[in-house]
């Protein structure tokens, strides 16, 4: 029973870290070349990614929203769109890649994972940009209506080569980490988590 508490609180504890982390990670952000300004890589991801993979995809979720949320805190809800955007984005990525990582836990299953995150992001904020985010951003920022024809001029040259190449940079950049890290999970984490 003790065990299982301090267990639970080293999950509360690693999530409240990861999501800290993330956070401040938002704040290292960069423009892609050839793409819009206003859309900016950033590493963020990757805490969430570790979340997800050391416990389940939930972990990798709430660790996106713990982000996203003290990111509104210490910027006083300057763009609540944006971090909402942010928000669908990550779990978009990282949910797939953690399921998919999580059904045979190998190397090649978190590279399949982090592709297939990569196209799901890719496709699913181009969908949420056409039908919620554009026209928020349009009604908060009290632009005219966008037509069809500007939103889909905005995600194809923009939104979808930008979320295709930001899960192609995060997903790179992770499985160097993730091989380095993958031993002390094992050691660390899930022996805890299989107890618990």
């Amino acid at each position: 029973m003790y065990f299982n508490q301090e267990s639970k609180l080293l999950k509360l504890v690693l999530m409240a870290l990861f999501g800290t982390i993330s956070m401040l990670l938002m704040f290292l952000n960069f423009p892609l070349p050839m793409l819009p300004p206003y859309l900016k890589v950033d590493f963020s991801e990757l805490p969430a990614l570790i979340a997800a993979l050391m416990f389940t995809p939930a972990a990798g979720i709430v660790v996106e929203a713990l982000k996203n949320l003290l990111y509104l805190i210490y910027t006083g809800a300057a763009d609540p769109v944006g971090v909402a955007a942010n928000f669908s984005a990550g779990a978009l990525f990282v949910v797939p890649a953690a399921m998919i990582y999580h059904k045979f836990k190998s190397t090649k299953s978190l590279i399949a994972g982090l592709v297939t995150g990569a196209a799901v992001m890719a496709v699913g904020m181009s969908i949420l940009n056409y039908f919620v985010i554009l026209p928020a951003y349009a009604w908060f920022m009290g632009w005219e209506t966008m037509s069809a024809q500007v939103k889909w001029g905005t995600i194809l040259v923009g939104i979808l080569p930008f979320n295709l190449l930001k899960g192609i940079i995060a997903g790179s950049l992770f499985i160097p980490v993730f091989i380095k890290l993958k031993p002390w999970f094992q050691q660390k984490v899930w022996q805890r988590s299989s107890a618990a």
